[in-house]
């Protein structure tokens, strides 16, 4: 671990089992050619009535959650599709992490290649934390990524665990290619003895181009 690492905010419970990536960001806001305005699109259909009216009773527009940075979700968090927008459109909301007890696999992978948080923890502790959450008036919780542990409103203590590659991503700020170029000189080295060994792979091209 390189530097301490903790993301504090108000958790907003979403305890529903199988939420899928259609119902996270629905199809319609996936017609755009860039990331933006997918906020908007985030549980769009759990946030609006189909008039358009806004659901006051959905957790996430009342006025206790607004601003959430920790969404408490259920198991299988993010099943469905490979649609990436689900991870932007919950980073655009405000959204800094994830708990649930499982995810959909791909998923997993999109939020961890895009440095948003998913904590595991199992159902048991997942529902406790929802319990006080949604029971009491203090809303906020604290992830503190550098020992693995997620602190309640009432400082109970949940522990997890990272992949080191993950928190190392997520701590530093860094996607799959600065992952890879961290290992440059590893890189340089076997191109070095690549070309030493086989010149002929490139033996008509100025030393300059040699490198791919």
């Amino acid at each position: 671990m390189v530097n301490p690492f903790t993301i504090s905010g108000v958790a907003a419970p979403l305890p529903v089992n199988n939420l899928d990536t259609d119902q996270i960001m629905p199809k319609q806001f996936l017609l755009g050619i860039d990331k933006s305005g997918l906020a908007r699109g985030l549980l769009y259909d759990l946030r609006f009535e189909a008039d358009g009216r806004v659901r006051e009773d959905f957790v996430l527009n009342r006025a206790e959650y607004r601003g959430a940075k920790v969404l408490i979700g259920g198991s299988n968090f993010g099943c469905g599709s490979s649609r990436e927008h689900a991870v932007w459109g919950l980073q655009q909301a405000g959204f800094e992490a994830v708990i649930a007890p499982t995810y959909g696999e791909i998923f997993y992978f999109n939020s961890t290649n895009n440095r948003l948080l998913l904590v595991t923890l199992p159902p048991e502790h997942v529902e406790a934390l929802v319990a006080e959450i949604a029971g009491g008036d203090d809303k906020h919780v604290s992830i503190d990524v550098d020992n693995e542990v997620v602190i309640a409103p009432s400082g109970q203590r949940y522990a997890f665990s990272l992949p080191p590659r993950q928190k190392q991503m997520l701590v530093e700020g860094l996607d799959m290619v600065g992952m890879t170029l961290r290992q440059q000189a590893a890189i340089d080295a076997f191109e070095a003895k690549h070309w030493a060994a086989q010149p002929w792979c490139c033996i008509d091209l100025p030393a300059q181009q040699q490198r791919v």
